[in-house]
């Protein structure tokens, strides 16, 4: 028996359950969001939630980099046949985002008053063995109040 499998027995054992990675497009997001929330941390972000989800919408990310709030959108790709990761945050994409955004702002915990918000996408690009993070903030507005 392998070490890891013993040790899944073990937590098992004692009733917790060691999150699995998935293979394939799912197992690769997961990959993804890990670089990109060590990217985040190491620019400075405090990591408030992850995958915040909400009718209508689901948010990567949500952080404070100094007072600002930030909503964050992780977009990777194994290549350029696509187009760049951020080109794959589409406007019918941002709008998801910025309604999910606004239900986690009508909390009476999700909001510090007067805070400043902003919309930041991380882009992983791995092409030819390297992997590419870039950082991009205030990547979108959420466009007029309602």
């Amino acid at each position: 028996m392998t070490p890891r499998l013993l040790v899944d027995r073990l937590l098992r054992l004692v009733g917790v359950d060691r999150p699995r990675d998935y293979r394939g497009s799912r197992g690769a997001g997961q990959r993804w969001e890990r670089l990109a929330r060590r990217r985040l941390e190491a620019e400075g972000y405090e990591i408030l939630e992850s995958n915040y989800r909400a009718r209508g919408g689901e948010i990567d990310f949500i952080g404070r980099e100094g007072g600002v709030l930030c909503f964050v959108e992780v977009k990777g790709r194994g290549g350029l046949g696509f187009g760049s990761p951020a080109e794959a945050v589409t406007e019918e994409k941002q709008r998801r985002i910025v309604l999910a955004a606004e239900q986690y702002l009508a909390r009476p915990s999700g909001r510090a008053a007067g805070a400043d918000c902003r919309f930041d996408v991380v882009s992983i690009l791995e092409c030819d063995g390297v992997t590419q993070i870039e950082l991009l903030r205030g990547a979108f507005d959420a466009g007029p109040s309602r």
